[in-house]
């Protein structure tokens, strides 16, 4: 298995299942609902922001990855449009989970020696540290939904 290859599969673990924390996305949100996900907790942003921020880099990289420019800002990550039914919520999950597959087959496509390349801009550091990056941020944010639903379903 090439590296690049580990690396897709790493990113649909944490999206999917089959990691070593037992822990994913899928799984995670499977039985939480529009009310759960947009429950305040404290200070800490909701589910539904977190699935949404989650989902903003993965959604910018994937159009890079189609040959696209990349066009995205840290400022707009966390503006979750409102999530006000089952609906909007489940299309919220749909389009995470949708992208984050379509994402790791286009990762499968690049050539383990881009991984030392620029992404985009060497600004920002190589395709490794960007794709890699995406993965740790997921594991990240799914520990602070795993969390938080946690202390919603406890009171």
């Amino acid at each position: 298995m090439t590296t690049i290859q580990q690396m897709a599969k790493h990113f649909r673990d944490v999206h999917f299942g089959g990691n070593w924390t037992s822990v994913n996305l899928k799984d995670t949100l499977a039985d939480v609902d529009w009310q759960m996900a947009t429950t305040p907790v404290h200070q800490l942003n909701t589910i539904a922001v977190l699935v949404f921020h989650v989902n903003y880099y993965v959604s910018a990289v994937l159009k890079v990855l189609k040959g696209g420019p990349l066009q995205a800002s840290d400022k707009y990550s966390f503006d979750l449009p409102p999530v006000t039914s089952e609906e909007d919520w489940q299309q919220l999950v749909s389009k995470t989970l949708a992208e984050a597959a379509t994402f790791a087959d286009a990762m499968e496509q690049l050539e383990d020696r881009q991984l030392a390349d620029d992404f985009t801009d060497g600004k920002y550091g190589s395709w490794y540290r960007n794709l890699a990056g995406i993965i740790e941020h997921t594991h990240y944010h799914l520990g602070q939904i795993s969390i938080i639903k946690k202390m919603i379903k406890t009171g």
